[in-house]
């Protein structure tokens, strides 16, 4: 499968992420509400996105006990979104509640390993005495022995992943930057290009893109880009 692009829409009111939607045009098919968007406007922005024929990525994190999860999974395919995640420290049981109400309701589920704002000092301070790469393989093998059909990781993670479980394990990639563009807060980047040369499923942009003179432009050359990788 080519490696698909997701816009990232980080933003606080729905006009605002509707109309960028709109300026960024038909040829990205995927967009992704997290925190921020899902807080301020709820469920409807799902529908709302839904209605322009848009796949959405709902990015919520989900990290409870396993029954809330899995309830969590359910409720997000009914509002309409194509893809959600869960937070891969959860455990096997909950890992498997979620992969299983995902599997009933039709829904694709994804489990975050390590935050890429977390270093090895980071983990040490919750009492995880390994490396972040260490850590990252243990918790996407975990998620795939569990059901879970993938991972988000960092660019500098797929090979890690790819060794540990298989081509078949999809790969949703954050922290992308076109080389031509700021890295932002970003510290840990790749291009578009390298990220798809290196085995990601889908790669996740929002301000190189959002914030463009032009996002239709700016989402077309990415899209470009990632065509280039045979």
């Amino acid at each position: 499968m080519p490696t698909q692009l997701i816009t990232a829409l980080d933003f606080f009111d729905m006009e605002t992420a509707l109309a960028n939607v709109d300026r960024i045009g038909p040829d990205c098919a995927w967009h992704k509400v997290g925190k921020q968007l899902f807080t301020s406007c709820g469920p409807e922005i799902v529908a709302r996105l839904k209605a322009k024929n848009k796949k959405i990525f709902l990015d919520m994190k989900y990290h409870d006990i396993p029954n809330t999860v899995a309830q969590a999974v359910t409720a997000a395919a009914k509002i309409g979104a194509d893809l959600c995640n869960v937070h891969a420290s959860g455990g096997p049981a909950m890992l498997e509640a979620a992969a299983k109400a995902g599997r009933d309701a039709g829904i694709t589920v994804i489990a975050v390993t390590v935050l890429t704002s977390m270093d090895a000092a980071e983990l040490a301070a919750v009492g995880i005495n390994a490396s972040p790469a260490e850590q990252v393989a243990r918790l996407a093998e975990l998620a795939q022995k569990c059901g879970i059909a993938g991972v988000v990781c960092s660019a500098l993670e797929l090979p890690v992943i790819r060794k540990v479980c298989g081509p078949d394990f999809l790969t949703v990639v954050p922290g992308i930057r076109p080389a031509t563009a700021s890295k932002d807060d970003q510290k840990r980047v790749m291009t578009p290009a390298e990220a798809a040369a290196a085995g990601a499923d889908f790669i996740v942009v929002g301000r190189p893109i959002t914030k463009a003179e032009d996002p239709a432009a700016a989402a077309a050359a990415i899209q470009a880009e990632l065509a280039s990788v045979k």
